[in-house]
């Protein structure tokens, strides 16, 4: 049995100042394994530029070769999406690929794990952080609320699981059946079904650079989860709906007791504070039905969610 065809997948944006270290070091991770006769001599690394604005793609080209390729996208569409089109690319190109993020914080050493768990009959293979020991406060407690939001608005994610995976040649084709415009990818591979494997790593410091996934788009990243998977959202909006009707209803006929046993006294209160409440739960409820049909107005155009300007090999 010949050696599987890997590719590793990067989407990069300014990183020029690790980029030459990655690709050093991947390559002689690729060189190890096929000294080892864990991959087949062709396996390559595919970065995604995605509209870097700094010299990324100057030192990209550099290391051109036949081990190294590079997608240019021809504007910053955001990860997610530079991961979409790597993806896509390799579809067909390879035996299994692995995705990672430049910066090389995912432990690379695991990857030797991953491919022995793929030729063991995986078709996925989960990167799982062991803990997160090394994040702020804020960021850990962040992540907890995220994933168990998540777990009881009924998505199956992998806790701890981001972007570090490994996915056979039949994932990717079955993958590439999804047309939505609004993937969010966490979410997608749980509920695909494949025999899958776990392993688990230790999350490395960035070691120069900074991290391109402030909180405003991990808020994004968050949003999109949710509206991607559950309309449990719109079920609240109908549940808040019917006990503020329910309130209503029974503020009604309390007021009406107090007119009948002449107590009732002219007050800015009892008119102020339920104007402010009801327009606080329709505005609520625009946010989130705003939400829902700005997703599907987004599906319905069906515009690409990236361009490759250039094809780098």
């Amino acid at each position: 049995m010949r050696p599987p065809l890997l590719a590793i997948v990067l989407p990069c944006y300014n990183e020029s100042a690790i980029i030459t270290s990655t690709v050093e070091r991947l390559q002689q991770l690729l060189n190890d394994y096929v000294a080892q006769s864990l991959i087949a001599a062709e396996s390559y690394l595919l970065f995604v530029d995605d509209g870097s604005r700094d010299n990324t793609l100057e030192l990209l080209r550099q290391h051109k070769s036949a081990q190294v390729k590079t997608l240019k996208l021809s504007a910053n569409c955001g990860h997610q999406s530079a991961l979409l089109a790597g993806m896509h690319f390799v579809t067909g190109k390879c035996d299994c690929m692995i995705s990672m993020d430049a910066d090389l914080q995912d432990d690379i050493n695991c990857t030797k794990a991953m491919l022995e768990a793929y030729l063991r009959g995986a078709q996925l293979v989960y990167g799982v952080r062991q803990s997160r020991g090394n994040d702020t406060w804020f960021k850990r407690k962040t992540a907890l609320w995220f994933y168990g939001l998540m777990h009881k608005l009924g998505v199956n994610l992998v806790y701890n699981h981001a972007d570090f995976r490994l996915l056979s040649n039949q994932v990717l084709h079955e993958f590439g059946r999804y047309r939505e415009v609004n993937l969010f990818l966490r979410g997608i591979f749980p509920r695909m079904g494949f025999t899958n494997a776990t392993v688990y790593y230790d999350r490395q410091d960035r070691t120069a650079g900074e991290t391109k996934y402030p909180f405003r788009k991990m808020l994004n990243l968050a949003v999109n989860g949710i509206t991607s998977f559950s309309n449990v959202p719109l079920k609240i909006i109908t549940y808040v709906g019917f006990l503020v009707f329910i309130g209503s209803l029974l503020a009604s006929f309390w007021v009406i007791f107090v007119i009948l046993t002449g107590r009732n006294a002219p007050g800015w209160a009892s008119i102020t504070l339920p104007i402010y409440f009801l327009g606080g739960v329709q505005l609520l409820a625009l946010g989130i039905l705003g939400e829902y049909i700005s997703r599907i107005y987004l599906e319905t155009k069906q515009r690409p969610v990236y361009h490759i300007e250039e094809v780098i090999e």
